[in-house]
């Protein structure tokens, strides 16, 4: 590092740095877990709209503070009953891959419109990394979500599914990020088997607006729309759980450590 910055490491400084970036990163995991209540004080497209400061100033000091509040108003909104997802949540589905930045309005509108909350993203608390040097940082970075072994990356996803409650999963195929999207159809083929639930993927782009189709995704959409309501409807006449193996009886664990 000294080499390619022309200056001196200060280790003493980048142990201070650590600290923040740490704090950040605990207040942005538990920000994140509170999608697992029912229902959710949030939409995951909150978490898109936050995640420029996880991403690019984790080390800053008004990045802690900044998420710590994000946290306590969450919890607050817990305590009284109310959301920023301001619809009926009828279904709840995780949202798979990077968002198409360009387009996020038109991935929200036809969820929004169906009364389907993204309680489960996996960008997002993907960039909860903590370390505590130089070597558990690089190690902390290797265990990104398309960074894993495809059964790691498995079973991250489905004890998300699990623990925020959700019936059906959406995913981008990337064009932008094929060691993200390269592993997907093995991953989805095991959400189907494991968690049965219904999976739709559309093709996107999270920089390039030009590989994202607006009426294939309203299509996609409504087709996942279409079996969840379907399975709901099933399960409620049998007397069932609408969600698939949702247990929001205990805390969720946003103290996510990435180093063993």
């Amino acid at each position: 590092l000294e080499e390619l910055t022309g200056k001196k490491f200060d280790e003493k400084k980048f142990e201070e740095t650590c600290k923040i970036a740490n704090r950040t990163a605990a207040a942005w995991l538990k920000a994140c877990s509170y999608m697992a209540y029912k229902p959710s004080p949030l939409s995951g497209f909150d978490l898109f709209n936050h995640m420029a400061d996880i991403v690019a100033a984790r080390c800053e000091i008004d990045a802690a503070e900044g998420f710590e509040l994000l946290a306590d108003e969450y919890e607050q909104s817990v305590r009284e009953g109310t959301s920023t997802w301001e619809y009926p949540e009828e279904h709840r589905i995780l949202f798979e891959g990077i968002p198409c930045w360009p387009s996020l309005r038109a991935l929200f509108n036809p969820l929004q419109e169906n009364g389907v909350n993204v309680t489960a993203v996996v960008y997002a608390p993907a960039f909860g990394f903590q370390y505590t040097d130089v070597r558990s940082m690089a190690a902390a970075y290797c265990k990104a979500p398309c960074s894993v072994c495809i059964e790691d990356g498995v079973e991250w996803r489905e004890t998300m599914a699990k623990e925020n409650g959700i019936s059906g999963a959406l995913v981008n195929y990337n064009r932008s990020c094929k060691p993200w999207s390269g592993a997907m159809p093995e991953i989805e083929r095991r959400w189907k088997e494991d968690l049965d639930i219904p999976v739709v993927h559309f093709d996107g782009d999270q920089a390039d607006p030009r590989n994202f189709s607006e009426e294939q995704y309203k299509t996609r959409v409504q087709g996942l729309v279409e079996i969840m309501e379907e399975r709901k409807q099933k399960r409620i006449a049998a007397g069932e759980d609408v969600y698939t193996n949702f247990d929001n009886t205990k805390e969720t664990d946003w103290s996510r450590t990435t180093i063993d």
